[in-house]
């Protein structure tokens, strides 16, 4: 069973410690400097590194050097989507907010423990935004994506994975649609296992490879 750890720095202004939210979030979780986690850390297990750490960027890179195996996971007090954007391409898994509530906490890790990747709504539309010019300017590379099947989908499944595919989150896709964000989650999760992705960035792209989503027809 993969451990999470949480990077802190005692000896920084202000020091880098791990909030109540993430301690509630993992009670058997381990917390320290370099040298513990360094040492401590194994393949499949989660770090979670601040941005409070001035280095964090290095401190990413150097995490995935030493072990390759494991998965590493930024927080950020005060996210955007230039810094989100770095994290990603520093080999980060996840990206979210600082002082998230347990329970997103531990959803974050669950999808990453799963091969999936997380990032906000906003950051997700963007990297979806750039994966379309790139396929655009490479029609080569678009036609050897293969066709979504959507047919195992029921319409409301369809739905949902459409207005996820726009770059909604889960309530605002329970707005739109006018049922409850459990209901979403249900859903979202029958999509999920029905087209075989693990996370909401893999289906927005199995969507949006070659604008499968408007051409299928769900089942009943």
């Amino acid at each position: 069973m993969s451990t999470p750890h949480f990077l802190s720095n005692n000896l920084a202004q202000p020091p880098v410690l791990p909030p109540e939210r993430w301690l509630a979030a993992f009670p058997q979780g381990q917390w320290g400097d370099w040298n513990r986690v360094s040492t401590a850390m194994r393949p499949g297990d989660l770090v979670w590194v601040s941005t409070g750490h001035v280095e964090w960027m290095d401190l990413v890179a150097r995490l995935l050097q030493l072990q390759p195996g494991v998965r590493v996971a930024v927080l950020s007090a005060s996210p955007d989507q230039t810094e989100g954007l770095r994290a990603i391409n520093e080999g980060a898994r996840a990206y979210c907010h600082l002082y998230a509530v347990p329970e997103l906490l531990q959803e974050v890790a669950a999808v990453v423990a799963q091969g999936g990747l997380w990032v906000g709504p906003e950051l997700l539309e963007r990297i979806v935004a750039a994966t379309r010019q790139l396929l655009e300017r490479s029609p080569g590379t678009a036609a050897q994506l293969p066709a979504p099947d959507l047919s195992a989908l029921s319409s409301r499944e369809l739905d949902v994975a459409r207005a996820v595919a726009a770059g909604k989150s889960n309530r605002e896709v329970a707005e739109q649609l006018f049922i409850a964000e459990g209901t979403v989650k249900a859903h979202l999760g029958a999509v999920f296992e029905k087209l075989g992705v693990r996370d909401r960035l893999q289906l927005v792209l199995r969507l949006s490879g070659q604008g499968g989503a408007g051409q299928a027809t769900p089942s009943k």
